[in-house]
């Protein structure tokens, strides 16, 4: 079990149209990230492909298997490099395209993670909504949970992860130029109110019509921050992650006295409305 790990955030410029200059770019910072010394390096939401598609005809177009020349470019340079890379894409998979995730390290495939809650925006538009349960998985860099982008907005989603044990919970994500308070306000609450370590990396650019704000950030578990990148530029940040810290919900100021446990203290029975199917008002 490891106690801690170097974080890289990859804050980068995917361009739309261009996986093959995205991922020559993303292999580059994946290089450089490994010579700092980083265990896990992050990327942004859809990083391989770009986001602002037009129509699901188009993203199809971009979109790879998890098995796709891509992925195993990615999966290579973990290998060579003993890291472990978390990459963004659109994956195609018997007929659909979802906004994925996937999860690499030195051996291979560790996990991948299919957007849950779609906005009704750019490629979210046309893509299927995710099928498969929020995961933590295990690895040699620690219990990792994923989300993607409008996945914040729902407290939900990082709060089943940190139940299920996860000790990060990376967000990879496409907050437009409008979306800063999720950067300043919302990822350090995620963290505190889970008492988990979180990675939130963001891009940077202007893709078709939209422009994105940056403002990747890392934050430990009681949501202060670690790192955080610009508004505009390419760039890498880094952090060292207490993974240990995570494993505990109690703070103990005054034992016997003065005490809190972020899980011992829930209340389940009282929030059952939450996830009351008939609450939804999904349009699909």
């Amino acid at each position: 079990m490891v106690d801690r790990v170097k974080v890289a955030g990859v804050q980068m410029r995917p361009r739309i149209l261009s996986n093959e200059k995205n991922l020559k770019r993303s292999l580059e910072m994946i290089k450089e990230a490994t010579e700092n010394d980083a265990g896990l390096i992050i990327f942004p939401e859809c990083s391989l492909t770009g986001y602002c598609y037009s129509s699901l005809e188009e993203a199809r177009t971009v979109s790879e298997p998890v098995t796709g020349p891509s992925i195993e470019r990615i999966r290579g340079a973990c290998r060579e490099l003993k890291t472990h890379v978390i990459f963004g894409f659109l994956e195609s998979d018997d007929g659909q395209i979802y906004n994925s995730l996937v999860f690499l390290g030195p051996e291979g495939l560790i996990g991948r993670y299919r957007k849950i809650h779609l906005p009704y925006m750019a490629a979210d538009r046309f893509v299927t909504l995710g099928d498969k349960p929020f995961r933590v998985y295990d690895s040699d860099v620690g219990k990792i949970g994923m989300n993607i982008c409008y996945d914040i907005s729902f407290p939900e989603s990082s709060r089943v992860l940190a139940l299920e044990g996860a000790e990060l919970i990376v967000l990879s994500t496409n907050w437009p130029v409008g979306a800063e308070y999720y950067s300043k306000y919302v990822v350090p609450t995620r963290a505190a109110e889970n008492r988990v370590n979180y990675a939130a990396i963001d891009r940077v650019g202007i893709e078709r019509k939209f422009k994105f704000c940056g403002l990747s950030k890392i934050v430990d578990c009681s949501g202060n921050s670690l790192a955080e990148a610009s508004r505009t530029r390419e760039e890498i940040i880094y952090a060292e992650v207490d993974l240990a810290k995570a494993r505990s919900k109690a703070s103990i100021k005054i034992p016997g006295e003065w005490e809190t446990d972020r899980f011992g203290d829930r209340r389940p029975e009282f929030y059952s409305r939450i996830t009351d199917p008939a609450q939804s008002t999904r349009r699909r």
